[in-house]
């Protein structure tokens, strides 16, 4: 069995200190008979045992901790997709997250949503804060354009606004799977310290929150159907799914595609109605 085989992490500890340039990093150049860093400059700048450094290179000593990882990232100036490949090769999974976000979408991403004018589409933090969404999110769920942006959150929606619970066929039973997948993401995400103000908050507004909170459900948020009743058009049925965002692991799309060939028309109705608000002769 090959090298590269046998100890993927040696290997890929390996091709990233050999693209690293010694002079950058005030390490003498002069002759040297291989590329990039030297194993025991690698083990300087991550603070670790050179032999220990060396170990990891042969497959020796076991697997290495994540303390000792984070330091060989940060060393070896990994990107964060690099890091997360170096915690998988070295421990079997990635990094605990840690929950940042700008809560900036791109022009890209929006014009994502944008291409799908009869789906309703929005791009949610792991906090549930909505940061983008398209025209037929706004006809068919909320306009979020008309709220604060600390008003643009799913769940103080779910539990402070009358008309987002007039909405829904069953309100219980959706503001128990909204909470469950709620605490899901925002664990995953890591984002606890967060999320602690508006549990805070929303457990104070609303007794129903307080209890579905307490309850400790926790649910997934890959697909479903929902139904809500808009209205002018009535019930629409909604296959929505859950995606997320390569490279931006805080973010999430929900893409809400029509479920019948009823709600389909209605939610096409709409949007011809926003797109000529003029009234008929």
């Amino acid at each position: 069995m090959s090298m590269e085989t046998d100890n993927p992490l040696g290997t890929f500890l390996r091709d990233r200190r050999s693209r690293m340039d010694p002079v950058a990093f005030g390490f003498g150049g002069g002759r040297r008979r291989t590329p990039g860093l030297r194993r025991e400059e690698v083990a300087q700048r991550a603070n670790i045992s050179p032999t220990w450094y060396t170990w990891l290179e042969q497959g020796r000593g076991g697997a290495p901790s994540a303390d000792v990882l984070n330091r060989l990232a940060a060393g070896l100036m990994l990107t964060e997709p690099e890091r997360e490949h170096l915690f998988i090769l070295g421990l079997g999974r990635p990094p605990e997250a840690t929950y940042k976000t700008s809560g900036e979408v791109t022009p890209r991403l929006q014009r994502v949503l944008d291409a799908m004018p009869f789906s309703p589409a929005i791009i949610k933090t792991a906090t549930w804060d909505v940061v983008a969404w398209n025209a037929a999110a706004a006809m068919v769920l909320t306009d979020y354009g008309k709220l604060p942006r600390e008003q643009r959150n799913i769940l103080r929606l779910m539990f402070t606004n009358p008309g987002m619970k007039a909405a829904q066929e069953d309100w219980r039973s959706v503001a128990r799977y909204v909470v469950g997948s709620f605490r899901a993401d925002a664990a995953r995400a890591g984002a606890g310290a967060e999320i602690a103000t508006l549990v805070e908050e929303l457990s104070r507004l609303s007794p129903e929150f307080e209890s579905l909170w307490r309850d400790n459900y926790v649910a997934g948020h890959a697909d479903g159907l929902k139904r809500l009743h808009h209205p002018e058009h009535g019930l629409l049925e909604l296959e929505f799914s859950a995606l997320a965002v390569d490279g931006r692991p805080e973010l999430g799309v929900i893409i809400y595609n029509p479920a019948t060939p009823e709600t389909a028309g209605r939610i096409q109705s709409l949007m011809m109605r926003r797109a000529d608000p003029s009234p008929a002769d």
